[in-house]
């Protein structure tokens, strides 16, 4: 049989689907689909697939897909040569019982291959298997894609028609299914799936379709026949592209119109929520909207969100970023006259935007001070207590950590930011909008004339809210916001809810990623352990385990972290681990100097023997036997070897002493490289172990000043291959 290839087309046409989840669903069809036929060798690996997805509708076009997949030699092992024969040569009954099930029979003993199979010598039954047919395999492959899409929440419905029991039957799917397209060239497939039969026809625009049903003529018209016929566009990413362009030049129009060319506006950038609109709609037309000036006296955060969340409108920014009373509406629908539609929607935002304004008026009325006690009613943890106990308990780690870092006046506004910080959660428009908790709090704190290094400190403490997020803007802030991430990861440590697997409720891992960013990015002088010992300090003894207990653990979670975020940065990993493994970090303010150091040294001719030599003399040192001091007594030095390296010791030590004493920790490693060439020639020439006890001692103490001297910036033995 001739194999025909064209290019296939399914599209299941459905009633709205999940905004939020219809690109993962309409990506999830298509590559399942054209895997499964890739499976059946129906379609080559190289086949074009392209994803269409709209609120109505889920399709795949799969290039060169043949009508019939070739045949296929299969060999089977039946069973091993002792089992399947008698002595003569004859089937045994077991084996011809193995024939009967594979469909053959007596007839083909003769033509069984005999092969080795381990030990033994095994039958094999080889055959040809029919290629299959695209109806069969573009069944199973429909099914297995309606079957495996990442539905949210599945919906019953019954069927109409096309079933057993109309009325009666019922399927299972994210929405109502209405219509199936299975096209191979021009030619339907004869599949069926969800009670509905396949054919050439679907339905377009809801409101703007020109013909209906619009009928597919051929898979490979698919999209512009429902661009003409039935006002929509189909894919995805092209839907997505037009509401962007649309979006430029409505902003643009804004612009120009204020009078100003340069008056530059620019809809807010947030690809949730363009993704969610692209969702919504079949054909964008995207309208210009606005609203009265008045609402520009709330902050713009609330606006904004109200906007985004409630509405899906894209609030337009101008050049400072600063909200203005323009918005932009992506419509279904191309009215000739966009009056009412534009109308329509200033009127329904306007009662959102009032609600944000009595909010932040209201809220205003009461001090943030005076909403503390509130607190000690909010249950933070059964086992931990309620956010004014929290408090409490982060304001005891933020001043510990202050006192550490600066003066009286940093303890005292660290203080009062910790106190504050969670008030906003008792506000009504943080209780409307609990994504504004934070940024609530700074406005509120301003407002009640609170220094500008508390109030922001209490708009940042959340920060870094997510990977790439920036931090605190000030140490006030950077103290407050190690002091509450330092509070949630002690106390959900102390009482054993650690994250497993992919399951994090608490979100430690992203706490634990921002102690560690903070550590490092602001260069704060201060040690992980003892941070650590601060928090634990703050919690009652009963509550939550031992410190001696729970910091092991606390201190490998966190320094999982920065590796991680160090690998992420471009540092290898086994640079990562040498800069870790010395007791002179004693923070990690030095991390990334020390790594730019280790960098630089592994670049050197001499850093590989030198790593390897380190790794030999650290060795040497475990196995010596009782204490090793490292100092060395020039007259034990006996061989010309030791002394030359003694020698080399003393010259370069000094530089490197001075070096590492400034923090240059280049220098000191490079001037450390000068010592490659009399530490070969001591390793060539000279016995460690000697026999006289003294001199023993003394090459030891000459390898342990070396090793000293070479592992301050990082353990070089971590290096070696």
């Amino acid at each position: 049989m001739t194999m025909t290839s064209k290019n296939l087309l399914v599209e299941l046409f459905v009633e709205e689907l999940p905004p939020k989840a219809l690109k993962k669903l309409g990506e999830a069809f298509s590559s399942v689909l054209a895997d499964s036929l890739r499976a059946q060798g129906l379609a080559n690996a190289d086949a074009v697939v392209t994803h269409f997805a709209s609120p109505r509708r889920l399709a795949v076009h799969v290039t060169a897909v043949a009508a019939q997949a070739a045949d296929k030699a299969v060999s089977q092992k039946l069973m091993p040569v002792a089992v399947g024969l008698d002595a003569a040569g004859n089937a045994t009954p077991a084996l011809l019982k193995k024939l009967q099930a594979l469909g053959a029979d007596v007839t083909v003993v003769a033509g069984l291959k005999r092969a080795p199979d381990g030990k033994a010598e095994a039958l094999f039954f080889e055959s040809t298997v029919k290629g299959a047919m695209l109806a069969e395999g573009l069944q199973k492959a429909l099914l297995d894609a309606i079957a495996k899409l990442p539905i949210p929440k599945l919906m019953t419905y019954q069927l109409e028609s096309g079933c057993e029991l109309p009325g009666w039957s019922s399927v299972s799917f994210v929405r109502p299914a209405h219509s199936l397209i299975a096209l191979h060239g021009a030619n339907v497939v004869p599949v069926q799936a969800l009670g509905l039969h396949a054919g050439n026809s679907t339905q377009g625009h809801r409101f703007e379709a020109a013909v209906s049903p619009v009928v597919i003529t051929d898979a490979d018209g698919y999209a512009a026949i429902l661009a003409m016929d039935g006002a929509v566009i189909a894919s995805f990413a092209d839907r997505r592209a037009e509401i962007v362009r649309q979006l430029a030049a409505a902003a643009a129009k804004v612009g120009s119109a204020n009078g100003s060319s340069h008056q530059a506006l620019k809809p807010i950038d947030d690809d949730a929520l363009l993704d969610e609109v692209t969702a919504l709609v079949e054909r964008p037309n995207v309208l210009i909207c606005e609203f009265e000036t008045q609402f520009l006296d709330v902050p713009q955060e609330c606006l904004i969100l109200t906007m985004k969340a409630n509405q899906k409108y894209f609030p337009l920014l101008d050049a400072n970023n600063k909200l203005t009373n323009k918005f932009l509406v992506v419509s279904n629908i191309s009215p000739e006259d966009t009056s009412f539609v534009i109308g329509g929607n200033e009127r329904v935002v306007r009662p959102r935007l009032a609600d944000a304004k009595f909010f932040f008026d209201q809220d205003r009325k009461k001090t943030l001070m005076s909403r503390v006690e509130g607190l000690g009613k909010v249950v933070y943890h059964n086992k931990l207590g309620t956010q004014g106990e929290r408090v409490e308990r982060v304001r005891a780690i933020a001043k510990a950590i202050a006192a550490q870092l600066g003066d009286a006046t940093l303890v005292a506004q660290a203080d009062q930011a910790a106190q504050l910080a969670k008030t906003d959660l008792v506000t009504d428009m943080v209780g409307e909008f609990p994504e504004l908790q934070g940024i609530m709090g700074g406005y509120y704190a301003l407002n009640d004339g609170l220094p500008e290094a508390v109030a922001h400190a209490i708009e940042d403490h959340y920060k870094p809210r997510f990977a790439g997020d920036s931090l605190p803007r000030n140490t006030v802030g950077v103290v407050v916001a190690l002091a509450d991430k330092l509070e949630t990861l002690v106390g959900m440590f102390g009482i054993g809810n650690l994250p497993t697997g992919d399951k994090d409720p608490f979100a430690l891992r992203r706490h634990a990623l921002g102690v560690i960013r903070m550590l490092v990015d602001k260069s704060l002088k201060v040690g992980v352990r003892e941070v650590i010992s601060m928090a634990h300090a703050a919690f009652n003894p009963p509550s939550i385990e031992s410190l001696d207990t729970l910091s092991p653990k606390l201190e490998l979670f966190l320094q999982e972290r920065l590796i991680g975020l160090l690998e992420s940065e471009g540092y290898p990993f086994n640079n990562i681990v040498a800069v870790l493994s010395v007791p002179t970090l004693a923070n990690l303010s030095e991390v990334q100097t020390r790594l730019a150091a280790v960098r630089a040294f592994a670049a050197l001719p001499e850093a590989p023997a030198l790593a390897a030599a380190n790794k030999r003399i650290g060795n040497i040192l475990k196995k010596a036997e009782g204490e090793v001091t490292a100092q060395i007594n020039d007259a034990l030095l006996v061989e010309p070897a030791e002394k030359a390296l003694a020698d080399a010791l003393k010259l370069i030590a000094p530089q490197a002493d001075a070096a590492w004493a400034c923090g240059n920790y280049t220098a000191n490693l490079q001037a450390l490289a000068a010592l490659k060439a009399p530490v070969d020639a001591f390793f060539d020439g000279v016995m460690v172990n000697a026999e006289d006890s003294a001199l023993k001692a003394n090459r030891l103490g000459l390898l342990a000043t070396l090793h000293a001297a070479m592992n301050r910036v990082a353990d070089l033995s971590k290096l070696a291959a």
